[in-house]
């Protein structure tokens, strides 16, 4: 295997290479390789942002991460549809996100819970028609988090050209990745194909009930970082309730190791280190092959930034309580959801 290959592995190959290498000397080279791919990758995702944020303005940093995101996902997946024809789902897909997460925060939490359901479920039947690819994890992500983080006048101007031109780059990168994929289906066998009583499809409106409406009920209780809640069922909805009430169970329990690990982190470091501790989660997530370990380094970056409003322990206590909440609800609502359709399709 090549240099350039073993940068196109993810942390899960990276250490199954190390693990089956009985040669030292090879088994060490693997080991520098990735090594330089994790903090390879940070530093181009740490100056692709920077850059993004000079040109686009410091508040919309997000965008710049949401775009960096789908460019990371769309280099290696493709919507099992002519390559295109999935250059369609693009536009369709930045077109939700340069809209849809303004529009929401502009009306009622009813309102918004409409626009949440329509935009999410498009984003699932857009992105994930292949669900072994996981890509509705960073476009549904990349939803929640322009939510989470809007804008308003000249920025909200700015945060659109930003996505318009990612949309653009996302296309072009897509293309020349994908090109060459054999697919024969076309944009409009996601239509014809569709089928509600398809396990595929009800996991769409599983996945999109679940977050919108734990959404619309932490915005009616006004609790802080709804987004939090949001990705929170996002990432534990798994489309077999078995493994969602596993997911859900891990997701409670690594949420509380990274929260206490993050304190222990921001008391230890000075002040003026605190912005990096984002940075070292990113790290952690590059050398986290599973779940568990992603979950905790993620938590990281996220309690770094509302440090700064609610207090290290406020948004510790914030972060567990929203993330407990919802990982609960997820496998209660989901278990629900599961028992009515099977009895709605039935009965047909």
């Amino acid at each position: 295997m090549t240099f350039y290959q073993e940068l196109q592995l993810n942390a899960a190959g990276s250490k199954a290479l190390i693990r089956i290498t009985e040669d030292k000397k090879e088994r060490k080279r693997h080991v520098l390789i990735y090594n330089f791919k994790v903090y390879l990758v940070v530093a181009f995702c740490f100056a692709a942002v920077t850059l993004f944020s000079l040109i686009f303005g410091n508040e919309n940093s997000i965008a710049g991460v949401a775009i960096l995101l789908a460019l990371l996902v769309l280099r290696q997946a493709d919507f099992g549809i002519q390559t295109t024809h999935g250059l369609l789902c693009i536009m369709g897909i930045f077109s939700i996100l340069m809209t849809g997460p303004h529009l929401s925060n502009l009306v009622s939490p009813f309102s918004g819970f409409i626009i949440n359901f329509i935009c999410i479920l498009t984003l699932m039947f857009l992105g994930c028609h292949n669900v072994i690819m996981s890509n509705h994890s960073t476009f549904v992500l990349s939803y929640l988090i322009l939510q989470g983080y809007d804008v308003n006048g000249r920025s909200l101007a700015l945060r659109t050209a930003g996505l318009f031109f990612g949309m653009i780059l996302c296309m072009i990168v897509f293309y020349i990745k994908q090109k060459n994929r054999p697919h024969k289906r076309k944009f409009e066998d996601l239509f014809h194909e569709f089928d509600p009583r398809s396990l595929r499809n009800r996991w769409y409106f599983k996945l999109t009930v679940c977050v919108s409406t734990a959404m619309l009920l932490a915005s009616l209780l006004g609790i802080p970082r709804v987004m939090w809640v949001g990705i929170a069922c996002m990432s534990v909805c798994l489309p077999f309730q078995k493994d969602l009430e596993v997911r859900a169970k891990s997701r409670g329990i690594y949420n509380i190791a990274g929260c206490l690990i993050f304190l222990v982190i921001y008391t230890i470091l000075p002040k003026s280190l605190h912005s990096m501790i984002g940075i070292i989660g990113g790290i952690g997530v590059g050398y986290s092959a599973k779940y568990p370990w992603q979950t905790v380094f993620n938590t990281f970056g996220a309690l770094s930034n509302a440090s700064g409003i609610f207090g290290a322990v406020g948004a510790v206590i914030l972060r567990i309580s929203t993330n407990a909440a919802a990982a609960v609800y997820t496998a209660v609502l989901g278990g629900l959801f599961d028992r009515t359709a099977n009895r709605l399709f039935q009965a047909r």
